[in-house]
């Protein structure tokens, strides 16, 4: 839609340029931004002429530029980018980023545009990146205004539907995976009320190479939800553990304990299919 409010847009080219005036928001891909009236918006300064990186591949694990699309993101998982490095032998886990980017209520045309970052940065409840990110370990490279960063677990970013830590000025640079959960054995599961509507509950479960397991809540919760146990837990600690979750919450998409009985649903399907694979 016509954003009426804008009079000014400018390209960032260095970190300098990431200074926020008045009334001024970053964009990346906009899908959202673009999307709705933005009262008091009069500008918009573009991260995506910083030229991050995509895809790098660290000594730690995987690095994510937060200004890459989803679109890219799901090619490099499935090896479809020639110029973008080969995912490792032995990160099983990588097939969470395919899982995920269905679990967005977007079209294909949409992953072309829409970027990791901002889909993190939106911190909507079902956020198909949040999901992956925090089912992964995923942290946040935090570029603070006066020219430091901070570093935290992607999960603890949203703090409801919609709402986040980032003071304003603050960007997200990077989303870094560590390796060790990505040779991880993991699944997903996501359920919408509708076909093609947006995920009412994701839930995503893992077994790491020394036995521990994590399971995580997301869209049921309004803040994403990491549960972390010592091994595989029995059914009855599982459903124990999703049941007395707090943050399953009510919309038109769903009820608070429609949200909670499937995701205790889906926590013991990936729970025995995690039993099964060991």
């Amino acid at each position: 839609m016509d954003i009426t409010t804008i009079t000014s847009f400018r390209p960032a080219r260095s970190r300098s340029d990431l200074r926020l005036d008045e009334g001024e928001v970053f964009i990346a891909g906009g899908t959202w931004l673009m999307s709705e009236p933005l009262p008091g918006t009069t500008g918009f300064v573009d991260l995506t002429t910083l030229d991050w990186p995509e895809i790098e591949l660290t000594g730690d694990g995987l690095r994510v530029g937060a200004t890459c699309t989803i679109a890219r993101f799901l090619a490099w998982s499935e090896g479809r980018a020639a110029d973008l490095p080969p995912v490792p032998s032995g990160w099983s886990a990588a097939h969470l980023v395919a899982d995920a980017a269905h679990a967005l209520l977007a079209s294909f045309k949409i992953w072309n545009t829409a970027t990791v970052g901002g889909n993190v940065c939106r911190s909507f409840a079902a956020g198909a990146m949040i999901s992956l990110a925090a089912a992964l370990d995923a942290t946040a490279v935090i570029w603070t205004p006066d020219g430091a960063e901070r570093r935290m677990p992607v999960a603890e970013v949203p703090t409801g539907n919609g709402t986040n830590v980032l003071a304003r000025g603050e960007v997200l640079r990077a989303l870094e995976f560590p390796a060790s959960a990505l040779r991880s054995t993991a699944r997903l599961r996501k359920i919408a009320l509708a076909e093609l509507g947006r995920s009412g509950a994701v839930v995503t479960g893992r077994v790491d190479e020394d036995g521990t397991s994590v399971f995580t809540l997301t869209a049921a919760t309004a803040a994403p939800t990491v549960l972390r146990f010592a091994g595989l837990p029995d059914a009855a600690t599982l459903a124990a553990a999703v049941g007395s979750v707090s943050g399953y919450y009510t919309d038109p998409l769903g009820s608070a304990d429609w949200r909670r009985g499937v995701s205790m649903e889906f926590a013991e399907r990936i729970r025995a299919e995690l039993e099964e694979a060991a």
